[in-house]
């Protein structure tokens, strides 16, 4: 396995399929219908202008395997030094040690980018997710019982946080 940052062109099809299958198959995702590929113009758009990576992690084949990312934690200014993050793995891929490849690069951009908190929104009831956050030392942040309904059932939203060492300078404005 080895790791490359994602560009639309080479991988959007790929992590499109990885979420869609996210989206239809479990509650990673609390969205109810498949997105379009136009939906992946804006997507690699906004991480962009963001300066946020795409890593993406590609099989022997170079098949993407799994990819993470981060972004925009909220919008006003003071919130500059957090970012939230999400990790999607490929169903056959799983249970490989790619999750938390993907992650362990993400926090290191994380930290090169001077960022200073990673934010994980994770479905309380995906136990592996919980477990990959936690062995990557996320702590439990609080949950949101019943934020979200999908499959029937009500769905509670578990946040996890990681404090980074940096930025080395942090400045208001």
């Amino acid at each position: 396995m080895r790791l490359v940052r994602c560009n639309l062109e080479e991988h959007g099809s790929a992590i499109l399929r990885i979420l869609n299958d996210a989206i239809l198959t479990s509650t990673a995702l609390y969205d109810y219908a498949p997105r379009p590929l136009s939906s992946m113009t804006s997507w690699f758009e906004e991480k962009r202008a963001g300066a946020f990576p795409v890593w993406g992690a590609l099989g022997d084949d170079d098949a993407l395997l799994g990819f993470a990312s981060y972004g925009v934690f909220r919008v006003r200014p003071a919130y500059k030094y957090t970012v939230e993050h999400s990790v999607y793995v490929d169903a056959a891929a799983r249970g490989r040690g790619v999750g938390t490849r993907l992650m362990e690069r993400l926090i290191q951009s994380a930290i090169e980018q001077e960022k200073h908190v990673l934010v994980g929104g994770v479905d309380a009831g995906n136990v592996a997710s919980v477990k990959l956050h936690e062995a990557l030392g996320f702590e439990a942040a609080g949950i949101i019982k019943q934020a979200g309904f999908k499959f029937g059932r009500w769905l509670d939203l578990a946040f996890y946080q990681l404090i980074l060492p940096t930025p080395h300078a942090p400045a208001d404005g």
